[in-house]
């Protein structure tokens, strides 16, 4: 009975090992995603700096205004001057048409159980 004891506890030690050598190796490759990771996101963010610089770069007002100055006569475009700007209430805002026409209270009761109106026909179809 001792040597079957020693048996099992052999395998088991022996199985263990074996578990406990995947998970080293699952560890070792998870750290390395994860640098991977963290090294991808650190170029993204260089990335993103140097665009975010090239955009503003790019649209510096002085350069801009050189760029309408060239483009005038193509483009017709001109510097905006204060005295375009308004104020919001200043904005008249028109209902369309058909909502002017409609009630905007609803006074009594609505009966929703009806059918739906019939299209009418036309005479000119068969």
């Amino acid at each position: 009975m001792r040597p079957i004891l020693f048996l099992l506890t052999a395998f088991a030690v022996m199985g263990l090992a074996f578990w406990a050598y995947h998970q080293n190796y699952q560890t070792k490759a998870a750290l390395d995603a994860v640098d991977t990771l963290n090294r991808d996101i650190a170029r993204l963010r260089d990335e993103r700096a140097a665009l975010r610089a090239e955009w503003a770069y790019l649209n510096r007002p002085a350069r801009l205004s050189e760029l309408v100055e060239l483009n005038y006569q193509r483009l017709d475009l001109s510097p905006f001057r204060p005295d375009q700007f308004g104020r919001v209430d200043e904005i008249p805002y028109p209902l369309p048409d058909a909502v002017q026409d409609l009630p905007l209270a609803i006074t009594g009761a609505v009966d929703v159980s009806g059918t739906l109106p019939q299209p009418a026909e036309d005479e000119d179809s068969p």
